[in-house]
């Protein structure tokens, strides 16, 4: 596959990596938060690590001196990073709300997982939009500490992924339009019935639950730091756009912890959906309009997130936007790697990063905008598994199980 439709956009309001991350930026996400959700998540039955895999054949055939892969498939069984998020959300949602009904200083998730307060609890109701992996973590941590969940989804979520949101206990709904919309429905609705919003994406008068969720996030930036303590940072990172939750999350939790090392960062996104690009190339937070039609089921956003608009309009050197074609062949290229790489599963969204590098290799003028040469490091944020496991074997031509075997 040659030359499918990709661009670059070097941010001319980027930070100098000897930049401190400032008090400004502490006011969005800080090391207190990230140790916060660190020590909370990392306390949960099931937690551990995913694992930060080396592809020296990869890096070989793209002409780099490495490149990592951080595989959050197994993440508590859920597929994506997204269980780090909207389940920390909702903990600390239904921990606020005891601690004012009962008038308690504190109350720990073990106390919320005791039965104590299953009356409060069981009568609560959290919600979300989703394109998947979002509401199927916000699902999960309702169902893990007792409460009710109702997920929206737009018109084009795959069945795959609204029967993954439905087996965690949680209400599925259609919103006619695009994941936009459906944000907005959410928001009307839950503001009508009492119910909490759990979203990763803030608005005006909205963002300490997406706080937490990006505090949540920034987990695996924390483990990547120690996984790598025995190296040098890395020389690049490709992190997935969306509405910037997680993006913005790693960005800030890797300038907090490897200052002036911190990696050129680069974020990447849907040429139908990149909002990022658009609102770096005008200087301020961009709407994209229109359907949104992406393979990358879970970057199809047209709105860059409030906070995350905080963090990475300074902190995102170059936004990268690919064509459909490119995710596709990321994720054939990790099922079926060259002898001497382990396969890899990743979804439409988890290989982008990779997606950005093979645009790189097509495009001289990205490869350039990227400083991308012999020498780089590049650390891949590899966000999801096969979450819709039908949509998967299609691309790949196999299973999940038949790859890994």
């Amino acid at each position: 596959m040659m030359n499918s439709p990709a661009y670059a956009f070097t941010n001319p309001q980027a930070e100098p990596s000897l930049s401190a991350y400032g008090a400004k930026r502490a006011g969005v996400m800080s090391q207190d938060g990230f140790d916060a959700a660190f020590a909370e998540i990392s306390s949960w039955p099931g937690y551990a690590p995913t694992p930060l895999v080396s592809l020296p054949k990869l890096a070989q055939q793209l002409g780099v001196a490495e490149v990592l892969y951080k595989d959050e498939r197994g993440r508590f069984g859920l597929g994506s990073f997204k269980a780090l998020g909207g389940a920390y959300a909702v903990a600390n949602v239904l921990r606020l709300k005891v601690q004012q009904t009962h008038g308690l200083a504190q109350v720990s998730s073990k106390e919320l997982l005791s039965g104590a307060f299953n009356d409060l609890i069981s009568a609560s109701t959290v919600t979300c939009a989703t394109d998947g992996n979002h509401g199927r973590s916000v699902a999960w941590g309702a169902r893990l500490f007792g409460c009710k969940c109702v997920i929206y989804v737009h018109e084009t979520v795959s069945q795959g992924r609204r029967d993954a949101i439905a087996h965690y206990g949680a209400e599925v709904r259609e919103v006619k339009g695009n994941y936009d919309d459906a944000v907005r429905f959410a928001a009307a609705t839950a503001a009508a019935l009492g119910w909490t919003v759990v979203s990763d994406t803030s608005y005006p008068g909205y963002r300490d639950i997406p706080l937490d969720v990006m505090h949540g996030y920034g987990v695996m930036a924390s483990e990547i730091v120690t996984q790598m303590s025995s190296t040098q940072p890395p020389t690049h990172v490709f992190a997935q756009a969306g509405v910037g939750a997680l993006a913005s999350a790693v960005c800030a939790n890797f300038w907090l912890q490897w200052g002036v090392q911190r990696p050129l960062f680069i974020v990447t996104e849907p040429t139908q959906a990149d909002c990022v690009y658009q609102s770096l190339q005008a200087g301020q937070r961009t709407v994209v309009e229109g359907s949104l039609n992406t393979v990358m089921a879970g970057l199809a956003c047209g709105e860059v997130s409030e906070l995350a608009w905080e963090i990475l309009h300074g902190g995102t050197n170059v936004a990268v936007a690919i064509d459909d074609a490119y995710a596709l062949e990321a994720m054939q290229i990790l099922a079926q790697p060259q002898k001497g790489d382990p396969p890899i599963v990743a979804g439409e969204t988890g290989g982008v990063g990779l997606a950005a590098l093979l645009a790189a290799r097509d495009h001289a003028n990205i490869r350039a905008q990227l400083k991308l040469d012999a020498h780089s490091r590049v650390l891949l944020l590899g966000s999801e598994g096969d979450t819709d496991p039908v949509i998967y074997r299609q691309v790949v031509g196999k299973t999940a199980s038949e790859v890994l075997a």
